[in-house]
């Protein structure tokens, strides 16, 4: 599935498929920062660290950004 839209509710960063279903989440905090989405992974920043995760929520990679 692919990701088509994400939305930040509360402390939670929620990802939606192309048909609007809800196919994971994880915590997206205050200072948080999104800086990519894409059909099959989500971008955030956190600090000095980017984290990517994948349309089911699950972290897929880390790096200093």
């Amino acid at each position: 599935m692919a990701i088509a839209n994400t939305e930040i509710r509360g402390n939670q960063l929620y990802i939606y498929d192309e048909k609007g279903h809800q196919t994971g989440y994880f915590i997206f905090l205050p200072g948080d920062q999104v800086v990519g989405v894409t059909a099959v992974a989500v971008s955030i920043k956190k600090g000095n660290m980017v984290y990517t995760y994948d349309e089911k929520g699950h972290q897929i990679s880390s790096r200093i950004g």
